[in-house]
């Protein structure tokens, strides 16, 4: 008797641990046995990074969860998907169940409800829908555009570097610098002169050898103006002028590359959500850097 006793209590521990281990593994998936559901199917053809009890959502609510995934061998090439939502939920005729992924894979169902007042009842099979992730969207829509603009940022560099160096504008610079030098003798010239004038107004004599002075002055000075190459410096900003109007017809002529590359406003905006979506991952990778490393001990 006391053995028959002893084997009922062993049954009866097993069962509530067996009780105990299912409720608690329900429990870690974020299942509430407790609370009634209303369970929907949706069919799709791929589900990569969805997982069992993976959430779904509603305007960014979560509603339910994901309760199974499995293949549909009678439908070779499609995922079934089974999603328990709260009993409260009605969902209208026409609603889709979309898998969007984030930028690290994660992937969850989203609800689109449609504007059907005709509701469907439980146990129903939804539209399913998978939506391009941020990564994939990135690769299809801007690299393409980015590469098309490579060749027409080398022209630009190319064109640049062309006109900065054009022995005619380094000439040029060279000859102002010349320039500048010699006027700045002269005015040191004239200001010794200047310097000079009041001794030449308290002495006749010093204002006639003063007179002289300034004469011979001015003479030098005439004579280096006459030696400077005024011609050469002419042509030479002439030539500067020339290349400076082609570039600037080349800029606003909106069929030629870098009419092209000043004028699109989508490759602005394109350039502008791409930098957007790698400055959304570099603070991802520095909140969570061990989604992306991964270090292993030996």
């Amino acid at each position: 008797m006391n053995i028959a006793k002893k084997e009922v209590i062993i049954g009866a521990c097993v069962v509530i641990a067996l009780a105990i281990l299912y409720f608690g593994i329900e429990f870690l998936k974020g299942v509430n046995i407790f609370q009634p559901v209303n369970a929907y199917s949706a069919t799709y053809t791929n589900v990569a990074g969805l997982q069992v009890s993976a959430p779904v959502t509603l305007n960014g609510f979560k509603v339910g969860q994901v309760s199974d995934i499995y293949y549909e061998y009678d439908n070779p090439g499609h995922v079934g998907v089974d999603i328990s939502l709260d009993k409260e939920l009605r969902i209208p005729e026409g609603s889709k169940a979309v898998i969007e992924a984030d930028i690290l894979g994660t992937a969850q169902v989203v609800l689109h409800f449609s504007d059907s007042k005709q509701m469907i009842p439980s146990g129903s099979t939804l539209t399913g829908e998978t939506a391009a992730g941020m990564l994939e969207g990135v690769s299809q829509n801007l690299m393409p555009r980015v590469a098309s603009i490579l060749p027409k940022i080398d022209t630009l560099l190319v064109n640049v570097n062309t006109l900065v160096s054009d022995p005619a504008l380094l000439s040029a610079i060279s000859r102002l610098d010349d320039i500048a030098i010699k006027v700045d003798r002269t005015v040191g010239s004239l200001n010794g002169t200047a310097n000079m004038l009041p001794p030449v107004v308290k002495d006749v004599k010093g204002i006639t050898g003063n007179v002289n002075d300034i004469t011979a002055d001015l003479a030098e000075l005439s004579g280096k103006l006459k030696e400077m190459p005024t011609d050469s410096l002419m042509n030479n900003l002439m030539v500067i002028s020339a290349n400076l109007k082609t570039l600037s017809e080349s800029l606003s002529n909106t069929d030629s590359s870098l009419g092209a590359l000043t004028h699109d406003r989508a490759l602005y905006n394109n350039l502008n959500n791409a930098a957007a979506s790698l400055d959304s991952l570099l603070i991802d990778v520095k909140r969570n850097p061990k989604r992306y490393i991964s270090i292993k001990l030996l």
